[in-house]
């Protein structure tokens, strides 16, 4: 896990925490909203352990999502929507997690910005049924990072989140979180402002 006060206080760009959730394998990354170059504060996965019980599990997720929002200090955070699937067990399982992600945002009233997960794809990729694999391949590229290097596919779906998410805000009439009706605040402090 990421250490304490990973984040300097005077870090001048907004931070996007991009989530997509998962009981077992939970996907995050972190993105800072340079001005037409986001780039790449740190990503990665949380995870519990398969064999343990649902709440088992969740509680797990929730202790170390609370670690993490500490260490990374988001301004706020993009979390993949619920979705119909095939699997309605995955399907409540994904809302489980989902749970745990808007309780903990919550709790430190920072802005989610639920995004659908072709949604995201076609913000970043263009293609709304682009696979993880596609975009596995494209999100490092889009941050500026290394050919090659090694990024779980939970995380490059979480960064993907972020990465529509700054898409959307940069849209016109979606330059601020309070002009963007896909934002919802629960009247906490505003993120930290972008330089222009």
């Amino acid at each position: 896990m990421l250490p304490d006060h990973f984040v300097p206080d005077d870090v001048p760009y907004d931070i996007v925490l991009g989530i997509d959730p998962g009981t077992v394998v939970l996907g995050w990354g972190a993105v800072l909203a340079v001005p037409r170059a986001p780039r790449l504060l740190a990503c990665g996965v949380l995870t519990a352990p398969a064999r343990a019980s649902v709440p088992a599990r969740l509680a797990s997720l929730a202790r170390q999502l609370e670690d993490l929002l500490d260490a990374v200090r988001p301004g706020i955070v993009a979390v993949e929507t619920a979705f119909a699937a095939i699997n309605v067990k995955s399907a409540l399982r994904i809302g489980e997690a989902r749970g745990v992600v808007l309780a903990a945002a919550g709790r430190r009233a920072l802005a989610v910005d639920e995004i659908a997960p072709a949604a995201a794809k076609r913000a970043v990729l263009g293609n709304g049924r682009a696979s993880k694999e596609q975009v596995a391949a494209l999100v490092p590229q889009l941050l500026g990072l290394a050919p090659g290097l090694a990024v779980p596919l939970d995380a490059t779906d979480a960064l993907a989140l972020a990465l529509a998410h700054l898409r959307r805000r940069e849209a016109p009439g979606g330059s601020t979180l309070a002009r963007s009706a896909r934002v919802s605040s629960n009247g906490g402090p505003a993120p930290r402002s972008t330089p222009a």
